[in-house]
This record gives structure tokens, C-alpha cells and sequence, in this order.
């Protein structure tokens, strides 16, 4: 019998020097450290790419087929809205308009001295009607000769920047031959393409901010005017357009950027990062239950929504204020005791939450 208890004894201590933790009582309250869900207001950033147009774009062409006099113009000039750019032949237009306005004060003066003469009562009422309508047919062959000339006269339809030229002076032109481009690049229309599944949180109003590859350092801010009216069936993508200033001069039309939209503000629960344990394509936490004097964990399946710095949204399986485990929980399974070391608050650390526990 002596042999016999001392092998038993050996027999022990081999086994507790090969499985050590086996021999602890399963029993036994693992020190974790929780984390309460926490309820936050997050603004989810939209990143897209997006291409700069001006605010205003006119390709200027000639309305009418003549040859070039004049151009008081040159590339890249800032022009005023009404400003004359290009002037056309126009000789034979003059003298039609010096003509009419000899017909019209002919007839002004035949109009005046039947009206006097109406009422001496040497001519009837009916000549007086023939004198007005000559007098009005003249009226209308001034403006229509008036609009012939300001027809070779191209002018800006609004202030801005003109493209580069395109004519020379004496280029006979047809019409709408291109002659230059404007553009009012004071303020800048961004368009970029956003998931319709994003459309809920993209509304007029929301600030953007931009960076262009030309400017590295430098950060556009806007404002988002508008959505397009319907949803790209192919890319089941929607087109936002945005609004930048461009007091400096610097963003040109067709420039790529770099989009980064704010969205709505939302209400939204979040636990640290390191609570989730991963299982394939499904997420868990070990979620804290039982007494206060007695807790246990019980693995529950959440899903996740975002993710930021060091904390990931949860869309279902838990309610704020419901603890979880954010260390040690790989070592836990459902139904086993625990014992909370620490309780850290949003964005505490490990180190100062132990530290406040001694």
C-alpha cells in the first residue's frame, strides 16, 4: 500500500507539471475588465472623388456668318458682364441703320403734319391711320436693323474669365463658328457620386471639405446645394453636387478632388474595439450578467455599424448601458463566473482605470 500512494503522488505531480491550468477549479472567477455600451452622436464621414465645373460656362460663337473687325480680348482676361469681346464687319449694317432712322423721322414729321392737318379738317381720320401705321412699320424696320448690328457685336453674357482664343481678325466666320470659352469660376460647382444606400445621410446644406492633387496643403470648404433627381440604375450610385468659393482663383474647371462629406448627425451605440471576438463573418461580445455580487458572462451576437478610432458602432444585440468584456474575453465562455477587476469609461485607458482600483 505505500508503493501504491507514492506512485499515486508522482503520478499527480506529473500531471500538474503538464496540465496546470486543467487542475484549476473550473469554478474558479476570471478577473476581467468591462466596458458599459456607451451612446454617442456620430458624424460618419463620406469619402468620394469628385470634378470641379464653374459655376457658369458660355462657349461664345458667332450668331451670325461675317468677318472679324475686331477683338478686345485676350486669353485668360477677366471680362465684366456687357463687355464687348469680338466686333464683325459691320459697314453695311450702319448704313442701314443711318437710313432707317432718316425713315423713321420722315415719317415722324408726315405723321405730325397729318395730325394737324386732321384737325383743320382738310384730311380725313382714315389718312391719319395710313400715317400711323407707316410711322410704326418704320419703328419696327429701326429695331430690326438696330438687332442686325448688335448681332456683330459678341459680348459677355456675365462676368468672368475667358478660355483660350480660337479667331484672328479677318477670319470669316459661319454661323456658330466657336470663338472662345468664359467662364465664372468665382464660385465652383463640385459633382461626386455617393452609394444610394448613403442618401439618408447626405441632405442640402451639410459642409464639405476638398483637396485637390495640385494643392496638397491646401483644404476647400463648400457646402452641398443639391441631389440629382434620380439614381444611376448601372452603378445604383446618385450625383451630389456641391457649391466651393474660389475667392483666390485657384480651383479651375475639370480639377479632380478629393470629397470628404460630414453626414447627419445620428445617435449611435459604441464599445471599444477589442470587445468583439470575431467568429468567421459574425461578431460576439461577452456580455456581463447576474448579480452585482455574483456576475457571469453569457456570449451574445451582435452587428456592427462603423468603425472609428479604437471603437466600433453597434447596430443590434445590445441596449446602452449593458457591460461588456473588452480584456480577457477569449478566455471566457457563456455561463462562467467572473470577477471585474476594472470598469473603464469611454476612451479610458487600461492603465489609469487599473490604477484608480488600488
Amino acid at each position: 500500500m505505500p508503493m501504491i500512494c507514492k506512485t499515486k503522488s508522482l503520478t499527480f505531480l506529473l500531471l500538474a507539471c503538464l496540465f496546470p491550468t486543467q487542475l484549476v477549479a473550473q469554478d474558479t472567477a476570471m478577473p476581467v475588465i468591462v466596458t458599459a455600451v456607451a451612446e454617442r452622436t456620430l458624424n460618419s464621414d463620406i469619402q468620394a472623388l469628385g470634378t470641379l465645373q464653374a459655376n457658369e460656362t458660355a462657349h461664345l460663337a458667332s450668331p451670325v456668318s461675317d468677318i472679324i473687325s475686331r477683338i478686345h480680348f485676350v486669353d485668360g482676361q477677366r471680362v465684366e458682364a456687357g463687355e464687348v469681346l469680338v466686333e464683325l464687319t459691320n459697314h453695311e449694317q450702319i448704313a442701314e441703320l443711318e437710313e432707317a432712322r432718316v425713315a423713321l423721322a420722315d415719317a415722324e414729321r408726315q405723321l405730325q403734319r397729318t395730325r394737324q392737318l386732321v384737325e383743320s379738317s382738310f384730311v380725313s381720320a382714315q389718312e391719319l391711320d395710313g400715317r400711323q401705321r407707316e410711322f410704326e412699320l418704320t419703328q419696327a424696320r429701326l429695331r430690326a436693323v438696330e438687332a442686325r448690328l448688335k448681332d456683330r457685336l459678341i459680348k459677355a453674357p456675365f462676368a468672368g474669365v475667358m478660355g483660350l482664343r480660337q479667331i484672328s481678325i479677318g477670319t470669316l466666320l459661319s454661323t456658330g463658328s466657336p470663338l472662345a470659352t468664359l467662364l465664372d469660376d468665382s464660385v465652383m460647382k463640385l459633382d461626386f457620386s455617393i452609394p444610394e444606400t448613403l442618401m439618408a445621410q447626405v441632405r442640402s446644406g451639410l459642409g464639405v471639405t476638398a483637396t485637390a492633387a495640385a494643392f496638397p496643403e491646401r483644404t476647400f470648404s463648400g457646402t452641398i446645394v443639391s441631389l440629382d433627381n434620380r439614381v444611376d440604375p448601372v452603378t445604383r450610385s446618385i450625383r451630389v453636387r456641391a457649391r466651393l468659393d474660389n475667392e483666390e482663383r485657384l480651383l479651375r474647371s475639370g480639377m479632380l478632388m478629393r470629397v470628404s462629406v460630414a453626414s447627419a448627425p445620428r445617435q449611435a451605440l459604441v464599445i471599444p474595439e477589442g470587445a468583439l471576438l470575431p467568429l468567421g463573418d459574425k461578431q460576439f461580445v461577452m456580455q456581463i450578467e447576474g448579480a452585482v455580487d455574483s456576475p457571469s458572462v453569457q456570449r451574445v451576437r451582435v452587428e456592427i455599424g462603423e468603425r472609428l478610432p479604437g471603437l466600433v458602432e453597434i447596430t443590434s444585440g445590445l441596449s446602452s448601458g449593458d457591460r461588456v468584456v473588452t480584456h480577457g474575453a477569449f478566455r471566457l465562455s457563456s455561463g462562467q463566473p467572473v470577477r471585474i477587476k476594472a470598469e473603464l469609461a469611454a476612451g479610458e485607458s487600461v492603465q489609469s482605470a487599473l490604477r484608480d482600483t488600488k
